[in-house]
């Protein structure tokens, strides 16, 4: 069965879907089957793994109104075959937005994307979810579907804020509607050991959260941030950066942990 991650942080900006798309990309590359969930109206992770969003004949928005299943709306880039990189992706475009509305009124309606992921959850290893940064209904899904939240963050005073926030809302989905919900670790990220505040907010990090803080640090990298407009995740994209070396050093902590769990 399929260990499910969200890729969440309220605050935005903070590389979330490079880090899902990263992810995704090194989780493959060691073997292993991959689905990444894109929750986001924007669409980036989709476009990120060479998917156009603007032709898409099925979606993530299709898969929360139960008008097609995951299996139906998921593809497989080439692009990511030709890499050995090749994970599927359940895309998502403009349209994602109005399901905000729809769903209001509809039944079991926080739980639609864990009910469609229980039927395809055996096909995988893993399930990535990109979240939006606001908490909403799409976030909701993603959270109450997921078993645990991979949170990347910046190492900066701020994101300690955001923080703390994300881990009450996390207590508040555990508690009310899915007891499986776990914090799994928080991934820093766009690090720059030469500044002096980054390098003490990681170790106010590593405190305070102990072993929830991943082992993996990713650098800041221009590959990295280059990668998306050829429509490829970092890893793919130039392998050689020391950011795609970092995801797939990532990959494995994370494939490692779960054999020791």
């Amino acid at each position: 069965m399929a260990q499910i991650f969200c890729i969440a942080n309220q605050k935005g900006g903070v590389g979330k879907t490079t880090t899902t798309v990263n992810l995704a990309a090194g989780l493959a590359k060691l073997g292993q089957g991959v689905l990444l969930v894109d929750l986001d109206p924007q669409g980036n992770a989709t476009m990120g793994s060479g998917v156009d969003k603007r032709t898409l004949e099925a979606s993530v928005y299709d898969v929360l109104l139960e008008s097609a299943t995951v299996a139906e709306a998921a593809v497989t880039p080439e692009k990511l075959k030709e890499a050995g990189a090749a994970y599927a992706v359940l895309g998502a475009n403009r349209e994602l937005a109005g399901a905000e509305v729809e769903l209001v009124s509809e039944a079991r309606r926080e739980r639609r994307l864990k009910d469609a992921l229980a039927v395809v959850a055996a096909d995988y290893d893993f399930v990535l979810i990109d979240c939006p940064p606001s908490l909403s209904m799409l976030t909701l899904n993603g959270l109450c579907a997921a078993q645990g939240v991979i949170v990347p963050m910046q190492c900066e005073y701020f994101a300690l804020e955001g923080l703390a926030d994300l881990t009450n809302t996390i207590k508040q989905v555990h508690a009310n509607l899915n007891r499986d919900l776990r914090l799994i670790g928080l991934l820093r990220v766009m690090f720059d050991p030469r500044i002096t505040l980054q390098q003490q907010v990681s170790e106010q990090l590593k405190a305070h959260y102990g072993d929830k803080v991943f082992d993996t640090v990713i650098p800041r990298n221009v590959r990295l941030a280059e990668a998306p407009s050829y429509g490829l995740p970092g890893l793919v994209f130039d392998p050689s950066a020391k950011g795609s070396h970092a995801f797939l050093a990532f990959a494995q902590e994370l494939v490692d942990r779960g054999l020791r769990g």
